[in-house]
């Protein structure tokens, strides 16, 4: 036989006074107030809640454009600054070539009122230098005394060096032999020993020259560095002008001559400016120093 479960009966009198205790304490709530809801209050607090939010945006979305005029602002005064700064590099630049040229003007310009020939400074205005022939143009020509056959010297470094000779002359032009051109061939000396021999050159400015002609006797005498010079034999070129630096000796069995490999004085790749002496004239600016040296 089953078991019946249980079941729990209210009585109609207890469901009565439960209902009236549920009654009472919601009215002895509402009032004392306790349950009133201020729907005005609650309609501030969300409005305030939205605001706030609004704000917020406005406020973020007011920074990011700020933030952006600001990035442009910065970008354009780093462009400001830095065009400010490569132009200061420009005339930095330029001022140390000003200071360079002048100091080379100045040395050149000693040089030349102190040299005893007339002389004629130019300017090199044109080379080609994957010619084996190549010839330099300079900006001087017969308007300026110019001729053919004169010799052409530098300073470079506070150092006199021999260039070459003018080969062909313009009015207003002139075209230059240098040393180290295949057709070139210079008298030149020994400085130490003063044996004489023949310098040609290469063809190439970045070649060495070539010196021939001079014996084997003379070996022992030889160092490397030592200086060759102008011998100004055939007066073609003035005496005692530099060429180069014995940087290479060879002694071959069959031949009575030593052969001998030079530096130019003169470093043609960097040569800009180069002076042409008339050695038919003296220079009058050098005999004028002479004549104040011999007053005093």
């Amino acid at each position: 036989m089953a078991l019946r479960k249980p079941q729990l009966r209210l009585k109609p009198s207890l469901l009565v006074l439960i209902l009236l205790v549920v009654i009472s304490g919601t009215m002895l709530g509402l009032s004392t107030g306790g349950f009133i809801v201020n729907f005005k209050t609650v309609g501030f607090s969300a409005l305030s809640t939205l605001q706030k939010g609004v704000r917020a945006g406005f406020n973020g979305i007011t920074g990011m454009v700020s933030a952006v005029q600001e990035i442009r602002v910065l970008r354009e005064e780093y462009q400001r600054l830095t065009e400010q700064l490569e132009n200061y590099e420009y005339m930095q630049r330029n001022n140390t070539e000003i200071r360079r040229e002048n100091e080379h003007l100045k040395e050149q310009l000693a040089f030349t009122e102190q040299f005893e020939y007339k002389n004629h400074p130019a300017q090199i205005i044109g080379r080609d230098p994957n010619n084996q022939y190549s010839t330099l143009t300079i900006n001087k020509g017969s308007r300026h005394g110019i001729r053919k056959n004169m010799p052409v010297i530098a300073v470079q470094n506070g150092l006199v060096g021999l260039v070459g000779k003018v080969l062909q002359v313009g009015h207003t032009t002139s075209l230059v032999m240098p040393i180290y051109d295949y057709e070139s061939n210079v008298s030149a000396r020994i400085q130490d020993t003063r044996d004489v021999g023949l310098v040609s050159g290469l063809g190439w400015e970045d070649r060495p020259l070539s010196m021939k002609y001079i014996k084997k006797r003379v070996l022992p005498d030889l160092q490397y560095g030592d200086l060759i010079v102008t011998s100004g034999e055939n007066e073609n070129f003035m005496k005692d002008i530099p060429i180069g630096y014995i940087n290479t000796i060879t002694v071959q069995d069959y031949d009575s001559s030593l052969n001998i490999e030079l530096t130019p004085v003169v470093d043609f790749g960097r040569l800009e400016t180069v002076i042409v002496v008339d050695m038919k004239e003296l220079n009058p600016e050098s005999l004028e120093s002479a004549g104040e040296g011999d007053n005093r």
